[in-house]
């Protein structure tokens, strides 16, 4: 019998990942893949920050109901209530971990650190380190990760895969090194905190987005996805079509911040009472609509009405990062368009981050919990990396290391080939163009199935590529376009309009008010019309 390499692998380390790791390493050994560089992964760019009932002026019903409001009939109440509940203490973790939050500066506030509002909330209770939350989390939870002893760090393989053994159970992962040697890594214990599936999609809000591939990883051993149609785009990425991907925090509009249209006046007022404060769907689509209608492929969101002091004190990072692309938002209107940010669909797991498979589990952006419902709601999305890493973290200290009783031995794989990156990268292009025009913030039937076509088209071409498999880039192609057919699948399956799902053919909802589910097998029984 194999030797686990530990008792957990958790791959991905973002604030989920991060989270988990030092919630269990003083119980049980933690092998902890991430990236090479600290760039990658949606956590280190989430600038709002993470939304809990902190203040004595707000209470958890409304951040429950607010919560349910904006998924639009399709959360999962008890993992809401869930969620919420262990907020208070998700925040209070981070602040003894260290994380630089912003205090608050106004005497008469009656919580130490400053608040702020966004979209759907009906309070303000959005703890924040400037505008750089995800980054001052993940910088402060990798510090306190460096030194436990208990933690061994890879940052030298690019994981395509999770092992299994003749009984249905998780028993680790394997993936390729740099110099193309296949490595397994054994696990009594494996957690997928890999990330959503931004990247599917031509424009995104981070520079490095995944493309669900642990999602993909997971419905290979059995697992169901759910809810893939829900894809958010954040309503307000810089619009810099020469440049990378830059986010602007909802936070600026929470503060105050006006969409302007093309001629300089305010629009969202007049299609909703929420204003710029309505959920991200609905901001969304309004913006897109407004894109549609005009001539420069944006619109504007200014600020300037704030002061420079407020803008300074509120915002210094997006104020730093404009400046560097030649805008200055306490003179200028900032240009922005929506852009792929949050999968609200993913791995079904139960409240411990269980899958359905033995002892493989999900936290993060990557797991389907029931939180969001059809739309998440600004800044749940860090809330949930922290409650239910340490919900998963509590599950593994019980269960203990026992070893599982099968033997097992990690398959041997084919010798790893690197073909030239272009030739991926073009597939990858067509697939991301094919993503942004159908399925994408507006949908229709027809344009549905034309993706469905396309994007069946380039999948048989990359498996039919000869050694395009055996190459770890050709081996990610394959699980992106699996999953962006299985998007398009369970898009096609929900005939009507709910939160981030809105095709012109059913414009209204349909009292379809039911999780959609998706597992390997209805890729090959779906037919490609």
């Amino acid at each position: 019998m194999t030797t686990p390499t530990s008792d957990v692998l958790i791959i991905g380390g973002g604030v989920a990942g991060l989270t988990l790791a030092l919630e269990i390493a003083d119980h049980l050994s933690v092998t902890l893949v991430r990236p090479a560089q600290d760039d990658h992964g949606a956590s280190r760019w989430a600038q709002g920050g993470i939304a809990a009932v902190l203040s004595p002026d707000d209470d958890l019903e409304t951040h429950i109901n607010d919560t349910l409001i904006a998924g639009d009939g399709l959360c999962e109440t008890e993992a809401v209530r869930f969620t919420v509940t262990h907020g208070p203490a998700a925040i209070q973790w981070l602040i003894d971990k260290g994380v630089p939050f912003t205090p608050e500066t106004d005497p008469a506030a009656r919580y130490p650190y400053h608040l702020t509002r966004e979209g759907g909330h009906n309070a303000r209770r959005i703890i924040h380190a400037d505008d750089a939350t995800g980054r001052a989390v993940v910088d402060t939870l990798l510090n306190n990760v460096a030194q436990h002893p208990n933690i061994t760090q890879r940052n030298d393989l690019t994981i395509v895969g999770l092992l299994q053994d003749n009984q249905g159970a998780c028993r680790g992962a394997y993936g390729c090194d740099a110099h193309l040697q296949w490595r397994s890594l054994t696990a009594r214990y494996t957690v997928l905190a890999t990330g959503g599936a931004s990247g599917l999609y031509r424009h995104t809000t981070t520079p490095a987005p995944s493309s669900g591939e642990g999602m993909m990883m997971a419905a290979a051993l059995g697992a169901r996805l759910v809810n893939l149609e829900f894809q958010q785009f954040h309503p307000t990425c810089l619009y810099d079509p020469e440049g990378p991907a830059f986010l602007i925090s909802e936070a600026v509009r929470g503060e105050g911040g006006h969409l302007l249209d093309e001629y300089g006046q305010r629009f969202m007022p007049a299609l909703d009472k929420r204003a710029e404060l309505a959920p991200r769907d609905v901001v969304a689509r309004a913006i897109d609509a407004e894109i549609q209608r005009g001539t420069r492929g944006h619109v504007w969101l200014d600020i300037r009405h704030l002061g420079e002091k407020a803008i300074y004190h509120h915002f210094p990072t997006i104020l730093s990062h404009c400046a560097s692309r030649g805008i200055d938002i306490t003179k200028q209107a900032i240009p922005v368009v929506p852009a792929a940010h949050y999968s609200c669909g993913g791995v079904a797991t139960n409240l411990q981050g269980a899958t359905d498979v033995t002892n493989l589990y999900a936290i993060g952006e990557t797991a389907y919990t029931g939180l969001h419902g059809a739309n998440r709601m600004a800044s749940n999305s860090l809330l949930e990396c922290l409650v239910f890493a340490h919900s998963c973290a509590n599950a593994l200290k019980e269960q203990g290391d026992a070893s599982p009783s099968v033997e097992f031995e990690p398959p041997a794989q084919a010798a790893a080939i690197a073909l030239p990156k272009t030739v991926f990268n073009d597939m990858r292009h067509r697939m991301r163009a094919i993503m942004s025009q159908q399925v994408s913030i507006v949908r229709s039937t027809a344009g549905l199935s034309t993706a469905l076509k396309h994007l069946k088209a380039l999948l048989t071409r990359l498996e039919e590529m000869e050694g395009a498999l055996a190459d770890p880039e050709g081996k990610r192609l394959q699980q992106a376009l699996q999953l962006a057919l299985l998007t398009v699948l369970a898009a096609q399956q929900r005939h009507e309009s709910r939160g981030l799902h809105f095709t012109t053919d059913w414009s209204q909802q349909q009292s379809l008010a039911v999780a959609s589910s998706l597992t390997m097998k209805d890729l090959a029984a779906w037919p490609v019309e």
